[in-house]
């Protein structure tokens, strides 16, 4: 049974229906965390994950909501304004445009960049800037530093990835989570986590079941520490930013990747 050191606390994560951002919310949930649960699209899935949140305990609400655009964040912000403060935001929505051979300047147009960079950097810079009062409030009233995790990825830091287009918004992700971090201290303190490969349905809903079980192997074969991570493994690390753990961490990105950074070999070239 998990210690309830986030008792009372007020936390929206993005993109939590599934994947990543649904092990985050339901991990924070066991904490004691209140949420909101956010998706686009995937309402029965939120709604499943509503429902766990709520039989650990969580007060829990579904905000359908794009966050790539002001009106999508505002509904979030509103959404949170209800508790009168928020203490957690996890950016964790995020896109990709798949081209996997980035010497193949052809596979991306103008618009998947600006597709890509619309969800993935404009959207936690809008929700930023829409949750700010909320975040400094929480600051207010507890004195502590209210906790902001952008999920980025170890395309940010290497330039490998999905896309050209993807590695380059995870860059200026990390770059954005620096720039906010020294911006608004102390009220606020921002840090990012970067993943490697992480196996949720973006890989397998494209392969099948025998060509996502070779994948998963060969990232495994890739990775000093000779596993693929799933989305429980980065959460454990992800979570860390939003407690009182690090409490004098801001600033930071943090390579969650099976050592995958220390000599990586894209898996089409294996």
């Amino acid at each position: 049974m998990a210690e309830k050191d986030l008792a009372g606390r007020k936390a929206l994560v993005t993109g939590s229906a599934t994947g990543l951002g649904r092990s985050i919310a339901l991990k924070l949930a066991e904490r004691g965390a209140d949420l909101i649960i956010n998706c686009t699209r995937s309402l029965s899935e939120a709604e499943e994950t509503v429902a766990e949140c709520n039989k650990l305990g969580a007060q829990t609400q579904l905000v359908a909501a794009d966050v790539s655009t002001e009106e999508g964040c505002r509904k979030l912000a509103d959404a949170a304004s209800g508790w009168g403060r928020l203490d957690i935001l996890v950016n964790n929505a995020g896109i990709t445009r798949h081209a996997q051979d980035h010497s193949d300047l052809d596979a991306l147009t103008r618009q998947d960049f600006l597709d890509t960079y619309a969800v993935n950097v404009a959207g936690p810079f809008l929700l930023m800037q829409a949750c700010k009062p909320l975040l400094e409030k929480a600051y207010e009233e507890s004195g502590r530093a209210s906790a902001v995790l952008n999920v980025s990825s170890i395309a940010g830091v290497t330039g490998i990835g999905s896309s050209v287009a993807y590695a380059a918004t995870k860059g200026a992700l990390n770059t954005m989570t620096l720039s906010l971090a020294r911006a608004l201290a102390p009220a606020i303190r921002i840090n990012a986590v970067c993943p490697g490969f992480i196996g949720t349905r973006w890989f397998k809903d494209r392969l099948n079941s025998d060509q996502y079980e070779r994948m998963e192997a060969g990232v495994a074969k890739a990775t000093p520490l000779g596993v693929a991570s799933g989305p429980d493994d980065i959460a454990d690390s992800a979570v860390f930013f939003l407690t009182d753990a690090s409490r004098h961490v801001t600033g930071e990105t943090l390579l969650v990747d099976a050592g995958m950074h220390l000599g990586y070999a894209p898996l089409s070239a294996r």
